[in-house]
């Protein structure tokens, strides 16, 4: 298992009216944990992975609202890989306001295709490697992220 701890300032942006995060933002969200658990915790980011000749669509998105996320909130996403990838890789999350309190759950799925001729193909074992190093039995989180 790997889990890994992101933070996300909601903008006033991401917000409707009435100062609540709009649904549409945390999947927005779910990316930046993707991209900066490659970033920070693997050392690659998705660029450098499209350069090797792979890319990774997102193939099935799921979020679930419980409570709202608010305007200047700093939130913590927690993204958890609890499987190898063999031609799809899924990343779970949880996002979680300044007091703890569960806002959100979700998942994405996502493809292996060569960048080449767009055609599906197994996970790398480069990348099976990469994970391998930062996987974990129990759950402790790293913690990374920008404000």
């Amino acid at each position: 298992m790997i889990v890994y701890e992101c933070k996300v300032r909601v903008w006033y942006e991401h917000t409707d009216q009435m100062g609540v995060v709009h649904h549409s933002n945390y999947i927005c969200y779910y990316e930046a944990a993707r991209s900066e658990f490659m970033r920070e915790a693997c050392g690659l980011s998705f660029a450098e992975v499209e350069r090797r000749g792979i890319m990774m669509p997102i193939l099935d998105v799921h979020a679930r609202y419980l409570r709202p996320a608010l305007y200047d909130e700093l939130l913590t996403v927690r993204l958890r890989i609890d499987e190898m990838p063999m031609a799809r890789i899924t990343f779970r999350y949880e996002i979680l306001n300044e007091r703890g309190e569960l806002l959100n759950t979700g998942s994405t799925v996502l493809g292996f295709i060569r960048s080449d001729t767009r055609r599906p193909c197994r996970c790398p074992e480069w990348f099976v490697e990469m994970l391998k190093q930062r996987w974990t039995e129990n759950t402790p989180s790293a913690t990374g992220g920008a404000e």
